[in-house]
């Protein structure tokens, strides 16, 4: 705080101004000896006889022979009751640098400082005194306006002798060109208190020594690499952050394009829901044992196939089989008694579909609460496809509403859509099944691709990665997100082995597949399915291995290393 003027002074208006200025100044240092040397101010001791480069408000700015501290002239500012006579000149200055102001001054309070930044202050001196005063510029800032002014109805101020030391706009050096700015800046993963970015290098003409992240104005750290993780940050909470280049002579770029993230909430939020669960189907392929299959590869969640209507919108397993006391219950029971847990899916590609069947979206929530009760549930995925349900946008609708009222009626659970992909990402249903979501508001917690029977060819890895980043992208631009949010509601669904087009995903091709699942931090890795995932190389497509060469269990175990 500045100290209170003495008494016996005209207080009453300059103790209400000085109380708001006070908020702004910063305190005064020492100035180094060297600091006239270096100086930065044109015109600095007035001795050209004219104020120019300063100007002064009102015009109430003069030169002056007497009295002076060096040299022959010397600066009055004739401060009134509504102008404080300020004079300054604009200097170019380096981003993120310090720098020490000093000045001589004489007169009723003179401040000496830098617009919007730090000040220093003296209270009446009768002969000339010495002020000092040392700022850092912001993240990106290039100029810098210095100022001297008196005080409101103080009367006459003098100032002579001021000095700006520090390393001038240029770059300082014979090296006096800036890098590049970064490019595509983009979070590869965020938690509740933390944001993961990455970004293209930069070029330079000799070489970029570190990058400096922002995090708006404020520079969070500086790495030698493209890539950083900033920390220390507030849950559900936006923050902006910017990159830019530095070289070894501190020229610094431009500002990368600004990207604002949004950080997960304390609870994990939507970005905290992973899962690797294989669908694992009853209804035929020879149905293993699901304690065996979890006991030799360590996974944990299965999603259950189907849950379909039985009649009159009442759901069974595969519209047949009882939804409780038969062989899926049977099987969920073990799932839960080894540690695991099961997500069941809703609908496929044939059958008699709940969605399409039911007359209203509460009577389709009504009936898939009647599975959500009978088992605990802590997830559901609605698997739509083909014309009845996918191609059907009255259907969409209704499945989309019922998984909005599941929501408000089941605090924490979590909501997974399925289906159809091309090679390069949704297709025009796909598309109008993300946009309604987003209209009617139904907060889908994980958008789910099966890229497989696409037609795709022989690069099963490509047209996946492809088809997932078309997905990320028609999430970003329909609900605003940034990367690692869209990339944290997907799930891509596979076909181990052979698909029925005979593209063929081997075990090789699925690692590489989790692995980069693993490394965008997608939320859903799954693949049709575990009655499959056994050897018969040359078997064709059948139900119960997948057609290629592979040991037992083999893409469950992959799936088991998704960590998301």
């Amino acid at each position: 705080m500045r100290p209170i003027p003495h008494s016996g002074r005209p207080l009453r208006r300059l103790l209400a101004l000085l109380g708001t200025a006070a908020l702004a100044f910063g305190g005064a240092v020492a100035l180094p000896g060297t600091a006239q040397a270096a100086n930065l101010l044109s015109n600095p001791g007035f001795e050209s006889g004219g104020l120019s480069p300063w100007s002064c408000s009102g015009q109430l700015g003069s030169i002056v022979s007497s009295p002076v501290h060096g040299g022959a002239k010397a600066l009055a500012g004739a401060a009134t009751s509504s102008d404080n006579a300020k004079c300054g000149q604009t200097i170019s200055v380096q981003p993120d640098t310090a720098y020490t102001l000093s000045g001589w001054v004489r007169g009723s309070y003179v401040y000496l400082g830098v617009d919007g930044g730090a000040s220093t202050w003296t209270s009446s001196p009768s002969s000339y005194s010495k002020l000092s005063v040392s700022f850092t510029t912001g993240a990106f800032q290039t100029t810098a306006r210095i100022y001297v002014h008196g005080w409101y109805a103080q009367g006459t101020y003098y100032a002579d002798d001021i000095s700006l030391d520090g390393p001038g706009g240029g770059g300082g050096g014979s090296d006096t060109q800036a890098p590049t700015a970064p490019g595509n800046l983009t979070a590869t993963g965020k938690t509740s208190s933390s944001v993961s970015l990455s970004w293209n290098a930069s070029s330079d003409n000799v070489g970029v020594t570190a990058y400096d992240v922002y995090r708006g104005s404020t520079r969070a750290l500086s790495v030698s690499g493209t890539s950083a993780t900033v920390g220390g940050l507030a849950a559900s909470t936006g923050y902006t952050f910017s990159v830019r280049a530095r070289d070894a002579a501190g020229n610094t770029s431009a500002a990368s394009a600004p990207l604002t993230v949004t950080t997960n909430a304390g609870g994990g939020g939507g970005g905290g829901f992973k899962q690797a669960a294989p669908y694992l189907y009853e209804g035929w392929g020879d149905p293993p044992n699901p304690s065996t299959v979890m006991s030799a590869t360590g996974v944990k969640w299965f999603t259950m196939a189907f849950v379909l209507d039985s009649g009159g919108c009442n759901p069974a397993w595969d519209g047949s089989r009882p939804l409780t006391g038969g062989a899926d219950q049977n099987a969920i029971n073990q799932i839960r008694a080894a540690g695991g847990d099961i997500v069941p899916s809703f609908g496929g590609w044939q059958g008699s579909k709940l969605g399409a069947n039911c007359s209203s979206a509460s009577a389709l929530a009504a009936a898939t609460q009647k599975v959500i009760d009978a088992y605990g549930l802590k997830a559901v995925d609605f698997d739509i496809e083909n014309t009845d349900e996918f191609e059907n946008e009255a259907v969409q609708a209704r499945i989309l509403t019922a998984l909005k009222i599941l929501k408000a009626d089941n605090p924490g659970l979590r909501t997974i859509v399925t289906f159809g992909t091309s090679t390069t990402g949704p297709t025009y249903y796909g598309n109008r099944l993300i946009e309604q979501a987003r209209s009617i508001g139904a907060d889908i917690d994980v958008f789910t691709i099966m890229p497989f029977d696409f037609g795709g060819g022989s690069d099963m890895y490509g047209n996946t990665v492809n088809a997932a980043e078309g997905l990320k992208n028609k999430l970003k631009s329909t609900f605003g997100w940034d990367d690692a949010t869209a990339y944290a509601h997907i799930g891509i669904s596979g076909m181990n082995g052979l698909s029925d087009q005979q593209e063929n995903t081997t075990p090789q091709i699925w690692t590489q597949i989790r692995d980069w699942a693993n490394s965008r931090h997608i939320a859903r890795l799954a693949f049709w399915s575990v009655n499959r995932d056994r050897p018969c190389p040359g078997g064709g497509v059948t139900s119960n291995c997948s057609g290629i060469s592979q040991s037992t269990w083999q893409f469950t175990s992959i799936t088991a290393g998704f960590t998301g």
